[in-house]
């Protein structure tokens, strides 16, 4: 696989403020575990191999264990390893990430507020937004995953 385009090149701007949307959700009082867990979902939902890879990574060093990445595209089935928190966010990307076939209908967002406040669920579904758009940019552009540059490399 192959870039088609350094859509960071091609608009240093555009990329600039989706970083600034970025860093707002760093600061925001989302725990970033939780955000990286969320993103990595939403990069399965989407198939953007360069942020599977990349979320993947960053939460392996955040010392996520390899059975909850394991099973995160089937995280109902594995309730024991979310927590409450973590099974309400997921819930929420997956609906709000399919919003042409769920319409994000009331009861996902009657659950998701139950955990979250609106602040929080506002930042979330920002951050939801933001992962979106970078997977649509990876996926258009042909984003190379570290995995796959790191072998190019080395032969």
């Amino acid at each position: 696989m192959s870039a088609r385009l350094d859509y960071a090149a091609a608009s240093p701007a555009g990329v600039k403020a989706l970083g600034h949307v970025y860093g707002h959700i760093l600061q925001s009082e989302l725990d970033a575990g939780l955000v990286d867990l969320v993103y990595l979902r939403i990069s399965q939902i989407n198939g953007c191999a360069f942020c599977i890879d990349m979320h993947t990574r960053d939460l392996g060093k955040r010392g996520v264990a390899p059975e909850k990445l394991a099973l995160l595209s089937v995280w109902r089935e594995a309730e024991g390893l979310f927590t409450l928190e973590e099974r309400a966010a997921l819930a929420w990307a997956e609906s709000v990430t399919l919003v042409a076939d769920t319409g994000v209908p009331d009861a996902d967002f009657t659950a998701a507020s139950a955990v979250f406040s609106g602040k929080t669920l506002t930042d979330l579904t920002i951050a939801i937004g933001l992962m979106n758009t970078y997977n649509r940019l990876g996926i258009a552009f042909r984003a190379v995953p570290g995995a796959v540059a790191a072998l190019a490399a080395a032969a």
